[in-house]
């Protein structure tokens, strides 16, 4: 007679000691038992670990038996759950559909801003399936390190309004001071290959026609027309000719002095140290000038950088610029020609800016981040990272501190 199915979950917990899975698993194989699933955690030295497995009911017996035995010896907990076949074939079915993940991240990560993220999650009726810390560990006493941390939700079930979930999250992160990544868990989340970057307010902490302009005696002219396009108040386009214009006589040694003492962004060097050791192409795509660009191109290592280039005649600034600018629309245009030229989709694009000129490509790009941006540009992105340096978009590729140092 044919021994009846059974499908049976275990759940052990208790202090993490060498040979645990080793001594548990060595009894199902003992068996014949067959593993279904299986999954372990440690959070400082406490082990949780699962495993579904199937048996027949004149092995499930002797199983449980010699599984108890064992978990007395090792001094650990342990829990029978069977788990009825439909339910199984159910959970089996919903396997890889609608996940996404949601990335929280900042100087430090309170329990008022889990609190909050999981109540949205609540309220639209999604299941957290796992939780990890993507930062390294937390000492009490603080280090030498720039603070920051970092953990991701997987998280599953079918989100009915997307746009109101994405609304939340960004208001949560403008509340409670934390940045939030809200991403569909596919295939190009998991093999981004381009990475594309604004300069100025991005990759340096200031803008570059503001340092020339202070040069030139005319940086409060410069500074307002600078900050009205990057609010989004004036024609990029038309904002450029004028500030260009003002910058006519200015000697061209002084682009070298400013190059030299450019306030780099907090996390710039480690985060292209590792952008680069993984494998991802990066590229400068600025409103500045080519003369800046390069010099960061060579210095950390970029692969691509278009900018503005100023002209220049009898060693000084003329005024005028060479060739087309590279406005909003010419940044999108850039991501898209990068990625039929490294042979990728679109959608393994990511884009990283602060001004309104960069929502084009922030919005053409897979994944676009707002850094350190203007409200306007904030508020329209559906990424953002405000709290810590640039090395934090590597925490909203899935990358983590244990697997990257």
């Amino acid at each position: 007679m044919e021994q009846q199915a059974e499908i049976i979950q275990i759940n052990i917990s208790g202090i993490d000691k060498p040979g645990v899975t080793s001594s548990l698993t060595d009894i199902l194989a003992r068996h014949d038992a067959y593993i279904l699933d299986i999954g372990q955690a440690n959070i400082h030295q406490t082990l949780s670990l699962g495993i579904l497995f199937k048996t027949t009911s004149d092995h499930s017996g002797e199983i449980m038996k010699d599984l108890l035995l064992k978990a007395y010896e090792l001094d650990i907990n342990i829990r029978f759950s069977p788990v009825d076949e439909e339910h199984y074939a159910q959970w089996v079915a919903r396997q890889g559909k609608n996940r996404n993940i949601i990335t929280l991240l900042g100087r430090e990560v309170t329990a008022r801003q889990i609190a909050e993220a999981t109540k949205i999650v609540t309220q639209q009726k999604l299941n957290i399936d796992a939780i990890r810390r993507l930062t390294g560990r937390v000492p009490l006493e603080p280090d030498a390190r720039t603070p920051k941390s970092c953990i991701e939700l997987s998280v599953r079930g079918t989100v009915e309004d997307r746009d109101a979930m994405q609304s939340q999250l960004m208001q949560m992160s403008n509340d409670f001071g934390v940045d939030v990544s809200f991403q569909r868990d596919d295939i190009y989340r998991r093999s981004r290959r381009l990475i594309c970057f604004d300069m100025d307010s991005t990759l340096i902490q200031t803008e570059v026609i503001d340092e020339l302009a202070d040069r030139a005696g005319v940086g409060e002219q410069v500074r307002a027309i600078t900050e009205s396009a990057m609010r989004g108040e004036i024609d990029f386009r038309e904002s450029f000719t004028q500030r260009v214009a003002l910058l006519k006589g200015l000697d061209e040694s002084v682009m070298e002095d400013i190059a030299v003492n450019l306030p780099i962004t907090e996390g710039l060097e480690r985060m292209m140290t590792i952008l680069k050791r993984v494998g991802y192409k990066t590229a400068i795509l600025s409103g500045g000038f080519t003369y800046f660009g390069n010099y960061l191109k060579q210095r950390f290592g970029f692969d691509y950088m278009y900018a503005n280039e100023l002209e220049i005649e009898n060693g000084k600034l003329t005024g005028r610029y060479v060739g087309d600018v590279v406005d909003g629309k010419r940044k999108a245009e850039l991501l898209r020609l990068l990625c039929q030229f490294e042979g990728i989709n679109i959608a393994q694009a990511v884009a990283v800016g602060d001004g309104a000129n960069d929502l084009p490509m922030l919005g053409t790009a897979g994944l676009g981040i707002a850094f350190h941006a203007k409200p306007k540009v904030k508020a329209t992105a559906r990424q953002s990272i405000s709290s810590i340096g640039i090395d934090g978009v590597l925490y909203f590729l899935g990358l983590k501190d244990s697997q990257i140092e």
